[in-house]
This record gives C-alpha cells, sequence and structure tokens, in this order.
C-alpha cells in the first residue's frame, strides 16, 4: 500500500512551470518541473525530479514540455447586468464622451434600468457566456461586482447570481458589493443622501446575507466625491467587509491615496493617479489594478503611472473590466497584450498580473495566483514555446487544458493512468 505523502490524486510531469510564486526570480520558471495534487490541492510543485521516493498517483498526465501556469485570475469584472450599450459605443464613434453619455442619462443608469427588470435566472443566464469565454482561456477565478442595481433589491439579486455562477461552472467566484457605482434617478441628485442609504442600509444588509467578499465604489466627479466615499468605507469596515475603489480613472481626485489610507485591497484604473498616491499604495500594500479593456475601448489618452508603481514597487494586476459600456472585454490573454502594448508592461509583469498581483488584489493570495504546495491546483495547461507568447498573440488561444482544484476540464494528450 502507498504510503500516503507518497500518493497522489494527479501527477503531471513533463512540464515547463511559471509557478509565479512570490519572491521567486522573474516566471519562478522550472524547465522540467512537475506539479502533484491531492484533495483539490498543490501538494508539490517544483522539479520532476523532487517528487518524493516512490511516489504513486491515481492519475498520471504528461504533458509533453508544455507550460503550466497558475489558473488565470480575472480579478474585476461587472459579469453580471442586463441589456447592453451598444448603441452608445454608436454615439462615441460619433464624438460623445464618456461623461456626456453619462450626463444624458446613458452609461451606468441605463444598465441599471435593463438589470432592474431581469430576473435572477435571466441574469445568470445571460453572463454565463462570458463566463464561458474567460474559462475557455484558462480562468479559474474570477471576481464579479454588483452595482448596476443602485437599490437594495437589485443589488441583492446581483450579487446572488453572481454567487450562482460558481454553482454553474468549475469556477471560484469572488463577489463585490459596487452599490456607491452612479446615483440612481430616484435619488433626484441627491448623492449625500444616497451615500448615506448605501452606507446604513446596504452594507450591513449584504454582510448580514454573507453575499460580498469585499465592498467596491466609484470615487470620480461623475460619480462620488472622496468624503462620500470614505462614508462608503467606513461602513464597510464596520461591517468586516475589506474594501477595494475605481480611482483616478477620469481625473485626479485623489482616490487612489484615500483607498491606501483605508487600507484598500486594490485602486483601479488609476490613469490619473500622482506620485503621492503611489507612495501610499506602497506603504499600505494596495495593488494597482490596471484595465487596458476601459482604456482602449474608451480611447483614453492619459496613460497610467506604470513607471511611478515601479519606482516605488506598487504590485500591478491587470483584469478585463469585463461591463457594457465601456470595455465589453472577456479576454485575459487579450488584456495582457494592451497592457503590454499601450502600457508598456513587460511579459512577466502582464503574466504576474493575472496570476499572483491578481490574488494578491483579490486577497487570496494564500490560496490562489501561483503554484505552491498548500494552494489550490488551479492550473492553465499552454502549447507555447515561451510564456511571451500569451502576451505576444492576439486573438489566439493556445490553452491545452485547465485544471481547477485538482480536476481537469477536458482530456489531455497524453494521458497515462
Amino acid at each position: 500500500m502507498a504510503h500516503p505523502d507518497t500518493h497522489f490524486d494527479t501527477v503531471w510531469t513533463d512540464a515547463r512551470l511559471a509557478t509565479m510564486a512570490p519572491g521567486a526570480p522573474g516566471l519562478g520558471a522550472v524547465d522540467r518541473g512537475a506539479v502533484a495534487a491531492r484533495d483539490g490541492r498543490i501538494a508539490y510543485a517544483g522539479p520532476e525530479d523532487g517528487l518524493p521516493a516512490g511516489w504513486s498517483a491515481a492519475e498520471r498526465v504528461a504533458c509533453a514540455g508544455r507550460w503550466i501556469t497558475p489558473g488565470l485570475i480575472d480579478a474585476h469584472t461587472h459579469l453580471v447586468y442586463g441589456g447592453d450599450r451598444a448603441h452608445e459605443f454608436e454615439l462615441r464613434l460619433a464624438g460623445a464622451t464618456y461623461e456626456e453619455v453619462a450626463r444624458a442619462g446613458g452609461g451606468i443608469v441605463s444598465t441599471v434600468k435593463a438589470t432592474r427588470a431581469a430576473t435572477e435566472d435571466a441574469l445568470v443566464e445571460a453572463a454565463l457566456p462570458r463566463l464561458d469565454a474567460l474559462l475557455a482561456e484558462g480562468v479559474t477565478t474570477v471576481e464579479v461586482k454588483s452595482g448596476y442595481g443602485l437599490d437594495l433589491a437589485t443589488e441583492l439579486k446581483q450579487l446572488r447570481a453572481a454567487r450562482r455562477l460558481g454553482s454553474e461552472r468549475p469556477v471560484s467566484v469572488t463577489t463585490t458589493f459596487l452599490g456607491a457605482h452612479a446615483l440612481p434617478p430616484e435619488a433626484q441628485g441627491d448623492k449625500d443622501a444616497f451615500i448615506a442609504l448605501v452606507a446604513r442600509d446596504m452594507i450591513p444588509a449584504v454582510a448580514r446575507l454573507g453575499l460580498a467578499d469585499a465592498v467596491d465604489a466609484f470615487c470620480e466627479g461623475i460619480a462620488f466625491s472622496t468624503a462620500q466615499t470614505a462614508r462608503v468605507f467606513e461602513a464597510a469596515r464596520a461591517a468586516g467587509l475589506p474594501v477595494k475603489l475605481h480611482a483616478d480613472q477620469l481625473s485626479n481626485l485623489h482616490g487612489a491615496r484615500l483607498a491606501a489610507e483605508h487600507g484598500a485591497l486594490s485602486a483601479d484604473h488609476l490613469e490619473h493617479t500622482d506620485e503621492d498616491a503611489a507612495a501610499a499604495m506602497a506603504r499600505a500594500g494596495t495593488v494597482a489594478m490596471l484595465l487596458p479593456g476601459a482604456f482602449y475601448f474608451i480611447r483614453e489618452t492619459k496613460l497610467p503611472p506604470v513607471e511611478l508603481f515601479r519606482r516605488h514597487g506598487v504590485a500591478m494586476a491587470l483584469a478585463t473590466d469585463c461591463n457594457p459600456g465601456t470595455s465589453p472585454l472577456t479576454s485575459l490573454l487579450l488584456t495582457m497584450n494592451m497592457a503590454a502594448t499601450l502600457f508598456r508592461m513587460t511579459v512577466e509583469e502582464c503574466l504576474a498580473g493575472v496570476t499572483r498581483e491578481a490574488a494578491r488584489a483579490l486577497g487570496r493570495l494564500d490560496d490562489v495566483g501561483s503554484l505552491e504546495a498548500g494552494k489550490s491546483c488551479d492550473l492553465a495547461i499552454w502549447d507555447v514555446e515561451r510564456p511571451a507568447e500569451l502576451v505576444y498573440r492576439m486573438g489566439f488561444n493556445p490553452l491545452h487544458g485547465r485544471v481547477w482544484r485538482g480536476r481537469m476540464d477536458r482530456a489531455q494528450d497524453g494521458r497515462t493512468a
């Protein structure tokens, strides 16, 4: 009988690993590596000759030199919503700005109307094809925000729908309450009263029902001020929920600095962030979540300060920001190419941004984001000769296999029992 420490459920051998382990040089590459899984978790990841003597496995998968990375993580999405905003896309092509569309009753509020009208089942059904596109590119963890309800009933409906995605598909879903996303029409322009409602009623209800893992807000001239955002953060902390923030996307209201001052997991967008905020983020350990899909789609020209983040040692994550208005994007591979091309991020930064640093931005680095013993066995297996191909190519998906919690989605070449 095999010793329990040397027997595994599955072992992937003859692989090249990009472990993305914190502190490892570069990609944490292992040329001839192996990954062993037991009970859905990584029991070993490293050189193949480092597997314990006499090891055995219920299943062995020969990878024929393919690369294995951690399963990809899309750590900023608005995946659950009703309707679409293709008409606004046409308006912007005709010259309207994002702010002009929003002030004319379009933008977030138009999606709110469609989302309020949709049933929970309809929201799940509409979101699944978007989720499937992400999974087909090796995503194993996805964050989903609310924020298209702007009333308690619809916000809860969105969060329930997001949670259900994790039971409909083999994927880990993290949910974020984004009640302070925009001002609903019934608020009649009174932002302070609406923020009071979010802080006093909505956040406690969401926390009591266990429907959110974090709280987010939109700090911007067309949304909410830093003082109003701070009220949201204080309510979130009182409810025991971590915070994150849409910050400095269209102007510099010092939202990123505010996020850092409140110990936020991440500050997101950041095109207008200054050096003072970058330094504050570094001190707080707040991740810079960069969203090149939105930058591209609304034709921004102000680049996020990547060099400042490098200089101050701010971790940088990448995400699709999948949403109907400003980033209808369901490809993390294309997101990486955009980050490299538009933001001049390196291959290493891009790959870390959708694995290790994305996990950090969700507060889940202890469980996912790198190939290390003890973490969830979430893997992406790639038909590439070098990891740079995952960033370099556009419109090409070289995924060979996807593993979530130790289970493979589809058969792979070379599998042996």
